[in-house]
C-alpha cells in the first residue's frame, strides 16, 4: 500500500489506542492464570495477534469479542503442552522473548518461528541460561530462529545484561513464580528500559505474583499461582508521542484516553517535548499540543528507545542542533532505526548524522519526496506527522506497515485532518 501525506495542519481530538506494551503483559498474565480473566480495551495489531497465538499454541483457550473500535479478551488461563508445539512470533520480539522461558516452564519440545528480523534479533541472555542449566535447543548457524528447545527451565540465581533489553528480564519474570524453586534474576552492566520491567512487575503483581525488587536484583519466590483477574488496557503513550509532536509541529491537537500517572517509559515524551518549547496542556486524562517553536537539545533516550522516530520528526522542525543520544538499541529493532531516519532525513533536505549510538539532527526546511519505511511500523508513522509541517508531499512506500502497532493510524490522522491519499 503506497500512501502519499501532503502539507496541512492537524486540529481536533484523538483518543489514543491501548499500550501494546500493557496489552501484551495482561495477556500473557491472564494466560497463566487457572480460570477466566477479561482483558478489555485490546488492539488487535499484527504484535498483539502474535501473542494471542502463542498463548493458544500452549494450551490457553482466548476468544475475542468486538466492542467498538477495539477488542474484549476473555482468556480461560492454565497453559499445557505434551509433546511438540510450534509458537509463531511473527515479527514481535515482546512475543518471542515473553514466552521463551515461559514455554520452557513446560515439558515437551518447544519451536519459536518468526519473520522480517526477527529471526536475527538477539536472544543471548536465554542461550547462555539454556547451556548452564543443559537445556537442550537448536537454531540454524547464521541465524536465531527457527528456535527449538527440550527440556524445562530450572530456578536459581540467574544474570542478564540490562543493556540489551528489558525484555528478557520481564520474561524470565513471568516463567520464574511457576518454578518449584526460588529464584533472583541480577541485572548486571546497566539497565536500559528500566521502566517496562517496572511495568511487568505492576501487572505480575495485580495478577496475584509477588515479586521483590532490591536495586536491580528481582527475587522471585517459587511454586506461585497466577489468579484470574479483570483489567482494562490504559493508552499508549508510545503512540501517543506521534500526536503529540503533530501538534508542536504543525496542530492543534489533544490526545485523550491517557493516564496521567502511567508507568509507561514512554510517558517522558510529554518532559522532553515541553523541554522543547511545545505548549503542552494537560487536563484530566488528556493533554493538548499546539503549534510551537521548538529548540533543540539533547535527550537520553536510554530508557525510552520507542520515542526516538517521534522525536527526530520534533528535531527537524527545531532552531538548531539535537543530540538523541543512548540509542545504541535502536540498529537491532524492526530495522536499523537510527540509519532510516538518519536516510530518511537527509533525503527530504534536513541534516542528520548518525553515530554508534547517536543521532545528531539539525532543524531546516523538511521538503517533500519519497522515504523508505525499511519495513519499520514506527518509521512510516513519523514521516506520516512530518509532512503536515513540510514544504512538499512526503509519499510513503509499504505504508502498510503500521499494522505491526497501529493499524488505524492513518485513519486517525485523517480525522484530524491529515491530507492522505
Amino acid at each position: 500500500m503506497n500512501i502519499t501525506v501532503l502539507p496541512g495542519t492537524y486540529q481536533g481530538t484523538v483518543t489514543v489506542p491501548p499500550s501494546k506494551s500493557a496489552a501484551h503483559r495482561a495477556i500473557i498474565a491472564a494466560a497463566l492464570a487457572k480460570g477466566r480473566s477479561v482483558v478489555g480495551n485490546v488492539d488487535l495489531s499484527s504484535d498483539i495477534l502474535a501473542t494471542v497465538g502463542a498463548c493458544r499454541a500452549l494450551g490457553c483457550d482466548i476468544s475475542i469479542e468486538e466492542d467498538q473500535r477495539y477488542h474484549t479478551l476473555t482468556v480461560d488461563g492454565g497453559l499445557a503442552l505434551s509433546g511438540e508445539t510450534v509458537i509463531d512470533c511473527a515479527e514481535s520480539g515482546s512475543t518471542l522473548r515473553f514466552f521463551i522461558p515461559v514455554a520452557c516452564t513446560l515439558n515437551g519440545t518447544k519451536t519459536f518461528t518468526g519473520r522480517g528480523r526477527l529471526p536475527y534479533r538477539p536472544i543471548d541472555a536465554y542461550l547462555r541460561i539454556f547451556d548452564s542449566q543443559g537445556i537442550r535447543y537448536t537454531r540454524p548457524a547464521d541465524a536465531n530462529l527457527p528456535l527449538t528447545v527440550s527440556g524445562r527451565l530450572n530456578g536459581g540465581k540467574m544474570c542478564v545484561d540490562g543493556r540489551v533489553s528489558s525484555q528478557y528480564v520481564t520474561g524470565l519474570l513471568f516463567a520464574l513464580p511457576m518454578l518449584q524453586e526460588d529464584s533472583a534474576v541480577s541485572v548486571l552492566g546497566g539497565f536500559e528500559s528500566r521502566g517496562y520491567v517496572d511495568l511487568t512487575v505492576n501487572m505480575l503483581r495485580h495478577f496475584g505474583i509477588e515479586i521483590g525488587v532490591s536495586g536491580d536484583e528481582y527475587t522471585i519466590k517459587g511454586d506461585q499461582r497466577y489468579q484470574p483477574r479483570n483489567i482494562v488496557v490504559e493508552g499508549d503513550y508510545s503512540q501517543a508521542a506521534f500526536f503529540i509532536v503533530a501538534g508542536a509541529i504543525a496542530g492543534d491537537i489533544t490526545i485523550a484516553g491517557l493516564n496521567a500517572h502511567s508507568l509507561q517509559p514512554d510517558s517522558a515524551i510529554v518532559s522532553i517535548v515541553r523541554r522543547m518549547g511545545a505548549a503542552i496542556t494537560p487536563k484530566n486524562n488528556s493533554l493538548t499540543v499546539k503549534q510551537s517553536k521548538l529548540s533543540g537539545t539533547v535527550i537520553d533516550v536510554s530508557q525510552c528507545p520507542d520515542l526516538v522516530p517521534p522525536l527526530a520528526i520534533a528535531a527537524a522542525f527545531a532552531k538548531g542542533e539535537t543530540r538523541i543520544t543512548g540509542a545504541a538499541r535502536l540498529r537491532i529493532k524492526e530495522c536499523d532505526r537510527l540509519h532510516a531516519l538518519a536516510v530518511n532525513l537527509n533525503s527530504l533536505g534536513i541534516q542528520a548524522a548518525e553515530t554508534d549510538d547517536e543521532l545528531i539532527i539539525r532543524g531546516g526546511v523538511l521538503r517533500g519526496g519519497t522515504i523508505d519505511t525499511f519495513g519499520d511500523h514506527r518509521i512510516a508513522m513519523a514521516f506520516a506527522v512530518a509532512a503536515a509541517g513540510g514544504t512538499g508531499d512526503i509519499r510513503i512506500p509499504n505504508g502498510e506497515c503500521i499494522d505491526k502497532s497501529y493499524p488505524k493510524f492513518y485513519d486517525d490522522l485523517k480525522a484530524l485532518g491529515g491530507n492522505i491519499k
